[in-house]
């Protein structure tokens, strides 16, 4: 399979849709990680003894904190806390709409280039750290979706992509397909699933 870059320009003009009706402010960073001149990305896998979606896969992130002084600030403390990225070593190119989770959470994604080095996890969130080829990411036999009647939230899209043994799905799968619509030639197939709603949500089947 051919090896696949992101084409970053259309991230980085993005005019983000963001959510303040929300009790709770979070934010992720998806780093992207170019290595032997593909990009990955690179997820994390949550610990199992957490109490919310243990084992499942993420981008570095979490709640915001008094001391953050930006939701942005917010994300790059967590990826430090969480990975071992330092602040400065992100590029950050862009940011993508916010999200709803039904914990009362709007949560702001950040994407951006990280070096290609070994990083270093935090042992009681962290599981493991896994980089994914965007080639794989974008292979049309690894991606699934199905659509589910909700009680609460009517008609709902999950997105799944399966790569290389792991599962990207729920909140951090909505956010991928946003990230890959518009820096790739990706098209979700169903459309009712818009960044910023709570559609698509798998957190909210849990």
């Amino acid at each position: 399979m051919a090896r696949r870059t992101l084409t970053l320009e259309p991230v980085a003009a993005h005019e983000p849709e963001a959510i303040d009706d929300q009790k709770y402010d979070a934010a992720v960073l998806a780093p992207i990680v170019e290595r032997d001149g593909e990009d990955y990305l690179l997820f994390t896998r949550r610990a199992d003894h957490l109490g919310e979606h243990p084992g499942q896969m993420s981008f570095p992130g979490g709640g915001a904190e008094p001391e953050d002084d930006s939701i942005l600030e917010t994300a790059l403390r967590e990826a430090n806390e969480e990975i071992g990225l330092e602040p400065d070593e992100a590029e950050v190119v862009g940011r993508l709409d916010d999200i709803r989770t039904v914990t009362e959470y709007a949560v702001t994604p950040f994407v951006g280039r990280v070096p290609d080095r070994e990083y270093e996890r935090d042992d009681d969130e962290v599981a493991e750290i896994v980089l994914l080829p965007l080639s794989g990411l974008l292979d049309p036999e690894n991606y699934e979706y199905e659509r589910r009647d909700h009680p609460y939230y009517g008609d709902i899209v999950i997105h799944y992509f399966h790569v290389d043994g792991y599962t990207v799905w729920g909140a951090t799968g909505r956010i991928l397909v946003q990230l890959l619509e518009l820096a790739t030639e990706f098209e979700a197939p169903e459309r009712i699933d818009r960044p910023g709603g709570t559609e698509g949500d798998a957190d909210a089947l849990e």
